[in-house]
């Protein structure tokens, strides 16, 4: 009797093992994603501002790269990193400028974006060097650092993510960095989806620091020489920053 009743305890106590499991893995997942935060934000809290004014001159602003659109237009949130961008050249508080983003093909061009409407404004084509292997925050900083030699900078980026950039780019070896935000205007959903997004890119951002994933390398390009060098060929005629007028 004793045996038939112990039997039917087996898969509950199975169950329950399972469920302790379930509830360990997911305090575990919890205790990353909330140490992953608390890592970043801490790490570079009180380093950006929205006052030019209050920013020590540094070698070089970085300005990572975010949506153009598919008719070559900068999104809004690119736009104002490009305003933003201006103001701290015409405030003298850069001496270089590295626009880097994501170049996968001809018709997706954010660094040639990014340049050809900071030459519109009125910056030396000769001061502003293009990253066209941007393709996240991390490969933005490692290449800031390994290909372009720069030694201090300033980030110019949305508050939403500009402890992972600062947090990447001390990672990266560049000590001398502060971050101007960029917030020139409400970015409705987008905004509301890039705050939650980046919840889990510091988590992601953490991970690739610890494990230090590669980033695609390349010829040295100092910042300190004529950002041309960098450029690259000329893009073609009918995609979207080779268009007539640009």
């Amino acid at each position: 009797m004793l045996a038939r009743l112990s039997l039917p305890s087996l898969p509950h106590l199975s169950l329950v093992r399972a469920l302790w499991f379930l509830a360990a893995m997911f305090a575990a997942l919890i205790l990353l994603i909330v140490g992953a935060n608390a890592w970043i934000v801490f790490s570079t809290r009180g380093d950006a501002t929205s006052d030019v004014s209050k920013l020590s001159h540094a070698q070089a602003a970085i300005v990572p790269g975010a949506q153009v659109r598919p008719d070559g237009t900068m999104s809004l949130m690119l736009a104002d990193r490009v305003q933003r961008t201006v103001d701290l050249w015409n405030a003298g508080k850069v001496d270089r400028i590295l626009v880097s983003g994501d170049h996968g093909s001809w018709h997706y061009d954010e660094p040639d974006t990014m340049r050809l409407a900071l030459e519109r404004a009125g910056i030396p084509g000769r001061v502003i060097f293009t990253d066209h292997a941007g393709f996240n925050t991390r490969a933005t900083m490692v290449r800031a650092k390994s290909i372009f030699d720069v030694k201090s900078a300033i980030v110019v980026t949305q508050g939403f993510h500009m402890d992972r950039a600062l947090f990447l780019a001390k990672a990266a070896g560049i000590d001398r960095v502060h971050g101007l935000t960029s917030d020139l205007h409400g970015y409705g959903q987008k905004g509301t989806e890039s705050d939650i997004r980046e919840i889990f890119a510091r988590v992601k951002a953490g991970l690739d620091t610890v494990i230090d994933t590669g980033v695609m390398g390349g010829p040295q390009i100092p910042i300190t020489g004529d950002g041309r060098a960098s450029w690259g060929p000329q893009p073609p005629r009918g995609t979207p920053a080779g268009a007539p007028g640009d």
